[in-house]
């Protein structure tokens, strides 16, 4: 992948709007990234943040970048090859173990 392509992203997304220091939105981006890998695993995906965008990869190399949140699910699923459900029960047990472990 180029590194010129994560130049040139979009306004940000809602989900990056916290209202807190620079620091402080690192982190948050960081965690909200091991949510979505937490969601993303079963279905052989995983998320990096990657100059303000996130990177999208699965098992066998195919990558995507997107540019919030709420581009990364469609995305998901079209790597996968089939729908990822969030809430899914299982899904959502694991989801709730990672943010109680933090």
């Amino acid at each position: 992948m180029c590194g010129l392509c994560g130049m040139f992203g979009v306004a940000e997304h809602w989900t990056d709007q916290s209202g807190a220091e620079s620091q402080r939105r690192r982190i948050e981006r960081q965690h909200r990234v091991r949510i979505a890998n937490a969601v993303l695993e079963p279905f052989g995906l995983r998320c990096a943040d990657w100059q303000n965008r996130f990177t999208l990869a699965s098992r066998t190399g195919k990558s995507v970048v997107v540019d919030h949140l709420g581009a990364l699910w469609p995305a998901a699923e079209k790597l996968a090859g089939r729908p990822i459900d969030p809430l899914d029960p299982a899904v959502i047990a694991k989801v709730e173990a990672l943010v109680e472990a933090r």
